[in-house]
């Protein structure tokens, strides 16, 4: 009788997760629908969720008549750079505060924690008045700086949780077979994080490619755009017949996260759980 409840529970739990993903797909497929939609009407009582007429010319228009790829690139600049110089400090200083017992080193981590859950909003206009006398407003490397000093501490918290759940009797057996302590962590440590630096890597490219705030502060024309300011200034400046080119936009812009993600998902599950291990 036990075995029925569990196997009727977890069905209704199913169930459940099956309804949640839908809710959660609603979004994305009615902007898909209006990025094929040839009438352009969104809000009109003749909108249909599946298009009477269809059209790619949506699509066209975004690659052709926009900047769009002009932003691609900008965003793919920030990225990488990001993502690189992000992971080469958190590495170090991750490895670091798994390992090593130095004084102070519990309200490093609190005080990393703390600014990790400060509100970007409220840090604005003391980032303008520091990069400003730099000349780094406008500035791509402006905006990467910004982008490391945020993502880098969520890659030391995390991969900090990683080094803690590897044992050290690892280390101390590589020693014995003359390893050094550069080589340990290169060719076996580093070896055994793949998961969790691929989920650093990951989420630092996610917020980047998202960011908004940040781009739409310090980056002014649309040369500099980045995916999410230009985005933004397809819907802003042309409000009549922009909403389908928009979704069309939008649409495009999260392919490359999205192959990226399923590439990477079954990586996703040990790197997230092992670096949530409390150290």
């Amino acid at each position: 009788m036990r075995k029925i409840w569990e196997r009727i529970g977890l069905i209704f739990l199913n169930l459940f997760f099956i309804a949640a993903c839908f809710i959660a797909l609603v979004p994305i497929l009615y902007a898909f629908s209006v990025s094929l939609n040839a009438e352009g009407s969104i809000l009109g009582s003749d909108f249909s969720f599946i298009p009477r007429q269809l059209t790619l010319e949506n699509y066209r228009a975004v690659i052709m008549d926009q900047p769009v790829l002009l932003w691609l690139g900008n965003t793919l600049i920030l990225a990488v750079v990001s993502v690189f110089i992000s992971l080469l400090i958190s590495v170090p200083a991750a490895y670091s505060l798994s390992r090593f017992r130095f004084k102070g080193r519990k309200q490093v981590l609190r005080f990393l924690v703390l600014l990790h859950s400060f509100p970007a909003i409220l840090s604005m206009f003391a980032l303008y008045k520091l990069l400003s006398p730099l000349g780094l407003i406008n500035s791509k490397l402006g905006l990467i700086l910004i982008y490391i000093g945020t993502m880098a501490i969520f890659g030391v918290l995390n991969l900090k949780g990683y080094f803690d759940s590897v044992p050290v009797e690892i280390e101390e057996a590589a020693a014995i077979d003359g390893a050094g302590a550069l080589q340990t962590v290169l060719r076996i440590l580093l070896p055994l994080a793949k998961p969790a630096l691929i989920v650093t890597a990951l989420m630092v490219l996610i917020f980047v490619w998202n960011e908004y705030i940040y781009a739409i502060t310090f980056l002014t024309g649309a040369q500099n755009y980045t995916l999410a300011a230009g985005l933004y200034s397809l819907q802003a400046t042309e409000m009549r017949g922009s909403w389908p080119l928009f979704a069309a936009a939008a649409i495009l812009v999260s392919l490359p996260i999205l192959i990226i993600f399923f590439l990477t998902q079954k990586h996703m599950r040990s790197g997230l759980t092992a670096g949530g291990v409390k150290g």
